[in-house]
């Protein structure tokens, strides 16, 4: 499993080089882009192979085969390190299955190289990948996410992002959205703010492109989602009074008492 370039070229490791310049087969995502690659780092094409969402069943018992019979294989994706929302991952678990000893050759990711520069607590992160394209699935999974509480890494395609910043700041207004595009390219960008604050950047923006890696920031470094105060102040108010709910609320969740206050006593 050989991590190639976010962006920059001499981000490539001198081992990634040895050993794509050595093995019989190279892996790919998409073979053209591969090729760009090898030539920037004067390598010849050894055999060639596509290998991505739509043939990867196929192709993982082609490559197991090779492997078995004594042949050398290393894939690689588009960008980055193999597997993480990239094909890869039958091809993995089918070479684990016939005892074909798989290595990592580690290198660049766009989700570390983002979490290494985000100003937001990062502690007890989750990485989500790819959010639904679908606006009313995306909108659930970020509810679902948001509940959860933790920290959140996620990929969004350039022209859906306005969109799921629009969901967010309806969701949970006042949480923080780092946002990381283009890293290690010309135009690199970070932003960091509520969601409403980093729409209003993107449209000012004479253009928004390329990849995107999104870090949600974490509840535990603001107030309680609108779900988990109602949860909260729905149990102690069947044992409180309001006020006394209220007031027991606020120390649990870190929420002022007069907005629990209208939860406790039914009036919001």
């Amino acid at each position: 499993m050989v991590a190639t370039p976010i962006g920059h070229l001499a981000d490539i490791s001198q081992r990634a080089v040895d050993v794509l310049g050595a093995v019989e087969t190279i892996a790919a995502e998409d073979t053209r882009r591969t090729l760009t690659l090898l030539r920037a780092v004067a390598l010849e094409a050894p055999n060639l192979v596509a290998l991505h969402e739509h043939n990867e069943l196929k192709a993982a018992e082609s490559l197991v085969s090779q492997l078995l019979d004594g042949g050398t294989v290393a894939l690689v994706s588009d960008a980055g390190t193999p597997l993480l929302s990239d094909p890869g991952f039958h091809l993995v678990r089918r070479c684990f299955e016939a005892g074909v000893p798989v290595r990592p050759v580690p290198g660049p990711s766009a989700v570390i190289a983002a979490m290494s520069v985000c100003p937001l607590p990062l502690a007890g992160c989750r990485f989500e990948g790819f959010l639904p394209a679908r606006a009313g699935t995306r909108r659930a999974a970020l509810t679902t996410l948001l509940e959860s509480g933790q920290p959140v890494v996620f990929f969004e395609a350039p022209h859906r992002l306005r969109d799921c910043l629009l969901a967010l700041d309806e969701l949970a207004p006042e949480r923080h959205v780092f946002v990381a595009r283009e890293m290690t390219k010309r135009f690199e960008t970070y932003l960091l703010g509520r969601p409403a604050d980093l729409v209003q950047k993107m449209d000012a923006a004479e253009q928004w492109r390329g990849e995107v890696v999104c870090i949600l920031e974490g509840a535990a470094d603001q107030a309680a989602s609108a779900a988990e105060q109602q949860r909260v102040m729905r149990i102690l108010s069947g044992e409180l009074p309001p006020a006394q709910a209220a007031r027991i609320g606020a120390q649990i969740l870190g929420v002022k008492k007069k907005v629990l206050y209208g939860l406790a006593s039914g009036d919001a």
